[in-house]
């Protein structure tokens, strides 16, 4: 270690090795709880041990659907090459038994003209399959068998391309690509709203082709226990949402804040600041259902948020300002929060000290100040006098 010549004394500085020693002890903290559900809304969960594999099998499309695009393109690419390569086999072992490799005689009709050699198979059964028809090879009367073999390559070639083309545009057109444009808030609040604590997140939506008929579930997943002693380790809880229609239902032009109302029947009834902490183990999930407009496919988005990712006393700012006659929605603030007046304990404890709501302390305290209306300013001048 080098100090700089003037300030520091050499004496008075410690080496590496010494600095190492006399350090204070480190704390491994406690890992993170790992997620039931990522923010992107991909499910955090590994399938081991399948041993009835043969069932992917049953399913050809969705399995080649769900695989990545790399194996997709490998497995469309493959099936084009090897029923040409064996239909070209065909034509070529048809040509030979028929002896239109080695035959010149002008007289002499082949089963299929100008093929006498692999390569020439190869390339009419190209032309066959993906009618292309060069002109330069055409097949003849000459052998039934010929003709057999270019009916079936003809409902082969078919087959294949229905379910490849099918795969691709099902793969391309897949839900998920346009839960892309739904966005979650990164936090959760737990605020204040008409005299109880509630849960409020935001979820907005980038595009203007809207999702009809959108819904939104939430879910408490935790471990817990049955009175029996049987171990949950992600049970899932449904979560009631604040709706007056009674529904679900939301109509996502405009970023909603979706707002829980935490009651007695709420999974959320025991919750405090103090346990909003990544030891917590808690993980309420978020699922945005719908249809897209423009394509007519169902879709969903998934989000999730850990007891760290909740803030106790915050509300979200508002985004959408009218402007020029229409209303305009700043997605910069689309997850800023602002302290509010929320009391510092349980909603089982505020339900059940709810007269008392003034006497508890407030955490983070109002920074809103009032105007003092009960004192009057008289204006500095007047038009008229006043009558005394």
């Amino acid at each position: 270690m080098i100090s700089r010549k003037g300030i520091i004394p050499e004496e008075y500085v410690l080496t590496t090795r010494l600095a190492e020693d006399i350090a204070e002890p480190k704390y491994q903290a406690k890992e993170r709880r790992a997620r039931f559900v990522a923010k992107n809304g991909t499910c955090n969960v590994a399938h081991k041990n399948i041993r009835e594999q043969g069932r992917f099998l049953l399913d050809v499309f969705t399995t080649v659907v769900d695989l990545k695009w790399h194996y997709t393109l490998l497995i469309f690419t493959m099936s084009f090459l090897c029923t040409w390569l064996l239909f070209g086999m065909i034509w070529w072992l048809i040509a030979f038994a028929h002896g239109d490799l080695d035959n010149n005689d002008e007289s002499f009709v082949p089963c299929v003209t100008s093929v006498q050699s692999f390569t020439a198979a190869f390339l009419f059964s190209i032309e066959v399959q993906v009618t292309i028809g060069f002109g330069g090879r055409m097949i003849t009367e000459e052998c039934p068998s010929a003709i057999l073999v270019l009916i079936i390559q003809n409902i082969v070639g078919l087959v294949i391309n229905a379910i490849m083309l099918g795969c691709i545009f099902m793969k391309t057109a897949q839900a998920h690509r346009r839960a892309e444009t739904l966005i979650f808030s990164k936090h959760a609040v737990i605020a204040m709203r008409n005299g109880k604590l509630c849960f409020m997140f935001r979820v907005g939506d980038l595009r203007k082709s809207m999702i009809i008929s959108a819904t939104i579930r939430m879910q408490v997943v935790r471990k817990s226990s049955s009175q029996e002693g049987e171990v949950l380790p992600l049970n899932q809880i449904d979560i009631q949402m604040e709706n007056p229609i009674s529904t679900n239902g939301i109509f996502l032009v405009s970023p909603l804040i979706i707002c829980h109302t935490i009651t007695k029947d709420s999974p959320l009834y025991d919750i405090s600041p103090d346990s909003l902490t990544h030891h917590e183990d808690l993980e309420i999930i978020v699922i945005l259902e719908g249809v897209v407009e423009t394509t007519g496919i169902t879709t969903q988005a998934r989000t999730s948020y850990l007891a760290d990712e909740i803030r106790w006393g915050q509300r979200f700012v508002p985004i959408v300002a009218e402007e020029d006659g229409r209303y305009c929605v700043d997605y910069s603030k689309f997850g800023n929060t602002v302290n509010a007046p929320t009391p510092h304990c349980t909603p089982r404890a505020l339900e059940e000290n709810h007269s008392a709501l003034d006497n508890i302390s407030f955490s983070p305290r109002s920074t809103v100040r009032r105007r003092n209306m009960s004192m009057k300013v008289k204006p500095k001048f007047t038009l008229f006098e006043e009558p005394s």
